[in-house]
């Protein structure tokens, strides 16, 4: 019988085994080769040497306090417009209005295209000569002449904000409309049985139950526009004169392009450093505002 109990009490972690084994070999040996290589001064020579902290004290010493700000700065400007409009987007598309079916199709384009494609698209777009932007401001009258978004840094900076703004709504959206959804009606109708109006609706019934699900998006949201890559590289590549070069971009230039292994590694441990911190003070203050919370009060 004591050995049939043992039995079941391990049987348990012996089914986690293999999801273990997989996590160790896909995940914990990758960050720490990525660890050990951020010591050294590995390039494309088969011999390097360990360097003890000078990869770090390199990075911190050049530009990469200014890419380090411009990241936080980009990414805090994407989540936010992410956020709001896909926060309004949901409001609309749970609203009882004809056609409802068919604007919640209209809503996914932006994130079923492949991003390179879309990406590409907006490139086009932002093209002075023959892109839809520049020539719908000059019949309008805003411009005088072709303007060149991706030209000019600040344009640059804020071009990549709105394509990938434009990428991260649907999905937002579609998960706020879940949350939504998941609310009791009777809340509704007793609140407009007692004469509520929608805006108090809204602000006493449905933004209190959807904060966890807001927050868990912005989370996410903020994680993965921290990590973009792929539509800062295929619009400006990090230029003009880096306006759009952020920690990934310039991780990527750094260990790829300029073949800097160790260096490259160095960067990537500080932004699992960055993405670890951001992530932890993040759940922490989510904790003191649900402790605070008027619903969780005796």
């Amino acid at each position: 019988m004591a050995v049939a109990k043992t039995q079941r009490d391990y049987f348990p972690y012996l089914l986690l085994v293999p999801a273990s084994a997989v996590m160790l070999a896909i995940v914990a040996y990758p960050l720490y080769e990525t660890f050990r290589l951020s010591f050294t001064n590995t390039s494309m020579s088969p011999n390097f040497e360990y360097v003890g902290f000078e990869n770090y004290e390199k990075i911190m010493s050049k530009r990469f306090p200014e890419v380090i700000a411009r990241t936080f700065y980009w990414m805090s400007l994407s989540v936010a417009l992410k956020m709001l409009i896909g926060t309004l987007g949901a409001v609309l598309l749970n609203a009882a209005v004809p056609g409802r079916a068919l604007f919640r199709v209209l809503v996914m384009p932006p994130w079923v295209i492949p991003i390179a494609i879309g990406v590409f698209i907006w490139g086009w777009m932002y093209n002075g000569q023959f892109g839809m932007i520049s020539g719908m401001a000059q019949r309008i009258g805003i411009l005088d002449a072709p303007f060149e978004f991706l030209a000019y840094k600040n344009s640059a900076f804020f071009a990549t904000i709105v394509t990938d703004v434009w990428i991260g709504v649907p999905m937002v959206t579609l998960y706020l409309l879940a949350a939504m959804q998941s609310i009791p009606k009777d809340l509704y109708e007793a609140a407009w049985v007692d004469g509520a109006s929608r805006m108090y609706r809204f602000r006493r019934i449905t933004l209190p139950l959807i904060i966890p699900s807001i927050a868990t998006m912005a989370l996410l949201s903020a994680i993965a526009t921290f990590n973009s890559f792929d539509i800062i590289w295929i619009l400006t590549e990090g230029g003009p004169r880096n306006a759009t070069t952020t920690m990934i971009i310039d991780t990527y230039k750094t260990a790829i392009s300029r073949f800097k292994y160790g260096e490259g590694a160095a960067r990537t441990v500080m932004i699992c450093l960055f993405l670890g911190t951001f992530t932890l003070v993040y759940f922490m203050l989510l904790n003191r505002l649900a402790k605070r919370s008027p619903h969780n009060a005796k």
